[in-house]
């Protein structure tokens, strides 16, 4: 193993000799020795003499960390009396060049450690490295970070924002100072969702920065219901046809969004094939790791990527940095050999000894005049004077300057308060690399802009991104990024993003909005319709149903309206139901209570008749006691018609059943009783005095009390146990029913069925007393009435149950009125007639002479019968025997009344008819 070691530390001695000579390196010598990692160039496979080649940011960035140890160095408060140094190395971007600076960092620090005199001569070795600054891109971080994770020497990158470095099980010693993809990617999709875009194309790098990056914004944009219409992955080592393939997907694509999550080098490519085919009608949308990047902000893309919206990060100040890269200068700047190739790639010519101009001599066309030394930095646009704006510059500032307070905690530490075992100090002139690591992520200080620093338990710092617009400027046509927004990580979600729309210019020019969905959007009064095999981003647009409505475009669903409100012709919004009812102010319902009036009127009147002629005979004869009772629950008949008028309220629920049902047994009783008595009577042989007494007055209304009671009886129970109550029906479009739930169906049907079972009685005794003496032809009308009664009621059923809403009570009110004025009619109107104007039939003489001719007949039959039966008997033949009928009169006489005599042949059969006008019971 030691042996290994001896190999590994020589190896890298050797990467370091051959690969990185003078021209290679930034390097000065100090106490304490820090390294650094920049992309100075793009290529990997050397130094070729192309001015593309050479990353002017890349050199700014180094810049800033050689401005910050110059600055700490010249500090009589951080790090006093200690110098720090500096070795620094191209990383080209690539792994393997970034794993052999590394990789010399880690050898150097075991030269110490390790007896090398039998190997090399190393009397003048370097310091160890105690902490590194860099790299930039998070795939060579990860390199990185694995090989100096295994000896724990810190590492702090200042533009590496893979999620996956947050993992300290396996990076153990990265941290950094730009904040993790993490919140790039929500942010991402949090302008998606903005702009109300579901339809995009995502590119990512083919690495660990782009594949980490679109897969958490794949899952944030799941959640958001946008879809990802192409899928792919890119890097700079495609080849020509790949990327060609690449664009045509793009181009054939309906999406006009491009979600970029890829370093400047990856998508170059693709936006130079872009912009040979003059592909302008797509909206960018860039990581931080190529939102400013000089590489793709050129005039010649600009047609292209004109009005990309780009993740920034939050810009720094860093006082004096300006002037610091103005004065740089070849014969100057000594110790950072990167200095003379930024001059000659910045004024385009060749320094005298520079071993470029040697190479080019040798065969090249490229010519090149020599540099004089007195050009003027000031006097051309390059982005290494974009000082405006630093944001990786400011972090790789930031790094130095946190290992810078992590070391001033360690020579300040007073024992007793350290880190270490039993709260001792390390010795910053002895420390190891992992005394510094550990001290870095205890750091806690005030930076130059009054923030607050220090790193979470991740090692990553929280900050906020900046959202700009790529502009065309007016004056040279270059790239401007335009800040309109920002996105603020420590708000809670929903109020993390800000953007001004107005600063937009889509696609360099245009205010609207692009379209970047799979589908048109859905009209209000529709919604998105699922098509099968299809994402859920495309969609067809489906008309609301009836009841339900959107209000706004591109609806999910529709939003089902309340009860008492329906959605209008275009299903956009609802409006309240109209309301119905049997209402006393329209035509049907005045109609209605108008001849339930007139009901109450006729009724009335009658009964006013009645006690007018309370003493004549056909009062007399029609029980004008009951008829009384009769003629009054006539009159509650049609006023219950009344209660079904009107919003029905809960009382009004409760009481229009019973009110009817109890009316109109009271008047059926009434009928049953009075026909019943006047059938017994006459059907009677020889009326006696127990017919009166059982048939008294007492005992009619006894039965009449009775016949009712039970019928109120039921609607107690019905009642008590389902109560009726008020209903709002919604079943019925654009309408509210207000009706009457019955409570129970039973309930009404003992109601109904009882009073139909009396009415059935009445008719059978009515039948039977339809051969009634003329004055007593009511019965014939009770009949009638009966009948009227039954076809209303029978039919009221059917109709009862197959109408709704209002007309169920109008169908009960009619039935109600129709029944009641047929008993009205029937009973009434013939004696009222007679006694208004026929007062001649209304004599007791009229009445003496009717009963007479009935008796005969009921004789007359009875004796035919009696005759019948005896020739059958005796077996003779005889003739028919002789009738004669005489009525002898004596006014003289004493007799208190006239007994008509009726003669047969076989014998005399006497018929006594008593008037007694004192008695309120009258016995015909």
């Amino acid at each position: 193993m030691r042996l290994f070691l001896y190999y590994l530390t020589l190896l890298g001695s050797s990467f370091v000799i051959s690969t990185y000579g003078p021209h290679h390196r930034a390097q000065m010598t100090g106490d304490i020795l820090l390294g650094g990692l920049f992309p100075i160039h793009f290529d990997s496979q050397g130094f070729l003499m192309n001015e593309n080649l050479f990353n002017f940011r890349g050199f700014r960035w180094l810049q800033a960390m050689v401005f910050a140890i110059d600055e700490i160095n010249n500090s009589s408060i951080l790090l006093p009396n200690i110098t720090l140094g500096y070795r620094i190395f191209d990383t080209c971007n690539t792994v393997s060049k970034a794993l052999e600076a590394t990789l010399s960092f880690v050898a150097q620090n075991k030269i110490d450690s390790l007896n090398l005199d039998e190997f090399c001569n190393c009397t003048d070795h370097i310091p160890s490295t105690i902490a590194v600054v860099g790299p930039a891109g998070s795939t060579v971080s990860t390199a990185v970070a694995n090989l100096l994770g295994l000896f724990y020497i810190p590492q702090i990158s200042y533009a590496s924002s893979s999620r996956l470095l947050s993992n300290k099980n396996q990076y153990k010693s990265f941290m950094r100072t730009i904040p993790t993809d993490e919140h790039q990617a929500t942010a991402m999709a949090d302008i998606i969702e903005y702009f109300q875009w579901n339809w995009v194309i995502a590119v990512a790098s083919d690495d660990d920065y782009g594949r980490p990056g679109i897969e958490k914004f794949e899952k944030e944009i799941e959640e958001r219901d946008i879809c990802i219409h192409l899928n792919e992955l890119i890097s700079q080592y495609f080849e020509d046809h790949e990327i060609k393939a690449l664009a045509d997907r793009i181009e054939n694509s309906s999406a006009k969004v491009i979600v970029v999550f890829a370093s400047a080098p990856d998508v170059e490519p693709l936006i130079k094939e872009m912009a040979s085919r003059n592909f302008t009608d797509r909206i960018w949308l860039a990581s931080e790791a190529w939102a400013s990047s000089s590489l793709i902000a050129k005039p010649e893309y600009l047609d292209v990527v004109a009005g990309t919206i780009g993740f920034a990060l939050k810009a720094g100040h860093i006082a004096g940095f300006r002037e610091f890269l103005q004065q740089v200068h070849p014969k100057k700047d000594t110790h950072n050999e990167f200095v003379r190739e930024f001059w000659e790639e910045t004024f385009n010519c060749y320094l005298e000894d520079s071993p470029r101009l040697q190479e080019t001599g040798k065969g090249s066309t490229t010519f090149r005049p020599l540099c004089t030394g007195e050009e003027d930095i000031t006097s051309v646009e390059t982005p290494y004077l974009d000082y405006t704006h630093l944001r990786i510059s400011y972090n790789a500032y930031l790094a130095v300057y946190s290992i810078a307070h992590a070391l001033h905690d360690i020579l300040t530490c007073r024992p007793g308060q350290g880190l270490f075992a039993n709260n001792s100090c390390a010795d910053i002139k002895t420390m190891e690399a992992w005394q510094v690591l550990k001290q870095l992520r205890h750091l806690n200080y005030t930076n130059n802009m009054g923030e607050k620093m220090h790193f979470d338990e991740n090692a990553d710092l929280a900050a906020n991104y900046t959202i700009i617009n790529w502009h065309r400027s007016s004056e040279d046509g270059s790239v401007v990024f335009k800040e309109i927004g920002y996105y603020n990580v420590h708000i809670k979600r929903g109020a993390k993003l800000f953007i001004e729309k107005s600063k937009i210019l889509w696609n360099g020019h245009g205010s609207e909005v692009p379209f970047s969905n799979c589908s048109e959007d859905c009209e209000p009064g529709t919604r998105k319709g699922i098509i099968d095999s299809m994402p859920t981003c495309c969609f067809e647009c489906t008309e609301c149903s009836d009841g339900e409505y959107s209000n706004h475009k591109d609806s999910s669903v529709c939003t089902k309206c309340p009860n008492n409100s329906w959605s209008n012709g275009n299903h956009t919004f609802c409006f309240l139901k109209e309301i119905e009812f049997l209402s006393w102010t329209e035509p049907f319902g005045i109609a209605l209570t108008i001849f339930a009036v007139l009901g109450v009127v006729f009724t009335a009147f009658v009964m006013g008749v009645f006690v007018r002629f309370r003493n004549t005979p056909i009062v007399k004869a029609t029980n004008r006691e009951l008829s009384y009772v009769l003629l009054f629950s006539l009159i509650c008949c049609f006023s219950s018609s009344l209660v079904f008028i009107g919003e029905p309220q809960n009382w009004t629920c409760r009481l229009r059943q019973p009110a009817f049902g109890i009316s109109f047994v009271l008047c059926i009783s009434c009928i049953l009783v009075k026909t019943n008595r006047v059938l017994l009577v006459f059907e009677a042989k020889i009326p006696t005095s127990l017919h009166r007494k059982w048939w008294g007055l007492n005992l009619q209304f006894l039965l009449v009390f009775l016949c009712t009671f039970v019928q109120v009886m039921i609607c107690v129970v019905w009642l008590y146990n389902a109560p009726p109550s008020s209903y709002r029906n919604h079943d019925i479009d654009e309408i509210i029913f207000i009706t009457c739930n019955e409570g129970s169906v039973m309930g009404l049907g003992f109601l109904i069925g009882y009073t139909c079972l009396l009415a059935a009685i009445c008719f059978f005794f009515a039948f039977k007393s339809r051969k009634l003496p003329e004055n007593f032809t009511e019965a014939k009308f009770i009949t009638f009435s009966m009948l009227i009664f039954f076809i209303v009621w029978i039919s009221f059923i059917p109709a009862y149950f197959s109408t709704y809403g209002k007309f169920v009570s109008a169908v009960e009110v009619i039935a109600i009125l129709a029944s009641s004025f047929g008993m009205l009619a029937c009973i009434f109107f013939n004696k009222v007639y007679i006694i208004l104007f026929k007062p001649s039939r209304n004599t007791i003489e009229e009445v003496r002479c009717s009963t007479a001719a009935h008796a005969f007949k009921v004789a007359a039959k009875a004796t035919l019968k009696h005759n019948t039966s005896s020739r059958r008997k005796s077996g003779s033949s005889g003739s028919t025997p002789s009738l004669t009928m005489s009525f002898k009169t004596n006014e003289d006489s004493n007799l208190d009344m006239n007994r008509p005599r009726v003669s047969f042949g076989s014998g005399t059969v006497m018929l006594s008819l008593s008037f007694e006008e004192s008695r309120r019971s009258s016995m015909l």
